[in-house]
């Protein structure tokens, strides 16, 4: 295992191929290199269904000449003729359209000393640890009354690292682990089945839930959606459960990115310093959370992150920006880039969460005389441009002020606006998620049904 966290030949390739870049004639250039490492284990009718490992390098080159810029990529981690490759990125610079904002980070910005955030597990478990975690999960579904067949259940391990080495003086790097937990479990016959699942996730595996835990909690929803209704086309409040709620929140960092800032694609793209939610509100990005899933000692550029408020006492106070996007909107990058081996850098949110409320879950549905608890929601009918809201969703009627009946089959409809301004926050925020939120309640929703 300690080679694997060796990222030592990763950096010299990257910082081969930014000196062939340059000796090419670019006049500057970053290398990215990633390392990838899984394994996973399927269970299914407790018997294994599918067992993987898989390992690789890859390392992507970009070059810049003047404002043009071209991306190569390969997985010839040997580095045998970095030369050529480096030729061939400025070549295709050198062909391609001009890009005013195109560039390096500014120096200023880079990220010059690398915090701590115990991302890495260092102890990747075996192939029979996997299969007894998941066969773990398996039978605590299937103990559970009401369940009458497994849909499947897994679990999983993989480290990843990722190289960054810039022409101006950058050179950075860090690795981060991954485990999982997860089970689906079927309850009821015939064409009367439901299923539902759940799942637990964490850089360390001794922050994951127990397999027993995800098992009985995948195999109890699915029971509780036996026998569901379908509910009449009415407005209502609607709660969402925390598995959920950080739907809402991954709309608005879309609608904040400043790539849909710079098209002029989101329907926030004037409302920078506006109040969005009721105050109180706050919505973090925090790229610097210990054992955070989406943490990270620096961007794709390599700028230095900061935690920062999106929402601030209910105000929206920025853009998602990388260098580009921010020259392009007269900012600065606010150190939210990401890339791939094969792309330019382009802006992306971190670890992200809704700060919870002073309200319980129970104190939050308990004014309800009647309206819909959504658990589970299907589909992608968010329309960022226009900011119109339109999901399938299966949850639980709630009538005086408590959940009742199982619901499916309905669609509920609104807009984001309204969302945002009518949302109240609940007490149980827990961090489970790359964007996490506690139960919220919001108005101006239609349920749509028969």
């Amino acid at each position: 295992m300690s080679s694997l966290l060796d990222l030592s030949a990763l950096t010299t390739l990257a910082e081969r191929l930014v000196a062939a870049a340059r000796k090419a004639g670019a006049d500057a250039a970053d290398a990215v290199a990633v390392r990838a490492i899984s394994l996973s284990v399927q269970i299914r009718d407790r018997g294994v269904d599918e067992s993987e490992r898989s390992e690789g390098d890859d390392v992507g080159l970009r070059v810049l000449v003047g404002h043009r810029q071209a991306v190569v990529s390969t997985n010839d981690i040997a580095g045998g003729d970095v030369a050529a490759l480096a030729e061939r990125a400025v070549a295709m610079a050198r062909a391609a359209p001009d890009d005013p904002y195109g560039g390096l980070a500014d120096p200023e910005r880079l990220a010059r000393e690398f915090p701590q955030l115990d991302l890495v597990d260092p102890d990747l478990p075996t192939v029979d640890r996997l299969e007894d975690l998941a066969r773990r999960a398996e039978a605590a579904a299937l103990a559970v009354p009401g369940v009458s067949k497994s849909d499947g259940a897994s679990a999983s391990a993989n480290v990843g690292g990722m190289v960054l080495v810039t022409s101006h003086g950058f050179q950075g790097n860090y690795l981060s682990s991954r485990h999982g937990v997860s089970m689906s479990a079927i309850a009821g016959e015939g064409t009367a089945m439901e299923s539902d699942y759940d799942f637990t996730s964490a850089l360390h595996a001794a922050d994951l839930e127990t397999p027993e835990e995800v098992g009985r909690k995948a195999a109890q929803r699915a029971v509780a959606r036996l026998n569901p209704r379908k509910a009449a086309t009415q407005k209502v409040l609607v709660v969402f459960d925390p598995r959920v709620a950080g739907s809402l929140v991954r709309h608005l960092t879309s609608a904040i990115n400043g790539g849909a800032i710079a098209r002029k694609t989101s329907f926030l793209s004037d409302k920078r310093g506006e109040r969005l939610f009721a105050p109180g509100v706050r919505i973090i990005d925090d790229p610097l959370r210990p054992r955070g899933l989406s943490s990270r000692p620096f961007d794709a550029e390599g700028v230095a992150g900061e935690r920062r408020a999106l929402i601030d006492d209910g105000v929206l106070t920025t853009w998602l920006l990388d260098s580009a996007t921010g020259r392009e909107l007269g900012l600065p990058t606010t150190g939210h880039a990401q890339r791939g081996v094969s792309s330019t850098p382009s802006p992306g949110a971190t670890n992200v969460h809704l700060e919870a409320g002073t309200m319980s879950p129970e104190a939050l549905i308990a004014g309800i005389g009647r309206g819909f608890y959504v658990s589970d929601l299907i589909g992608m009918g968010v329309n960022i441009l226009t900011g119109d809201y339109s999901r399938g969703a299966a949850g639980f009627w709630i009538e005086n002020g408590e959940r009742t009946y199982p619901v499916s089959e309905v669609t509920i409809a609104g807009h984001l606006t309204d969302l945002f301004r009518s949302l109240t926050a609940a007490n149980d925020l827990a961090f489970r998620y790359g964007v996490n939120a506690p139960t919220v309640r919001v108005e101006g929703l239609t349920v749509a049904g028969h």
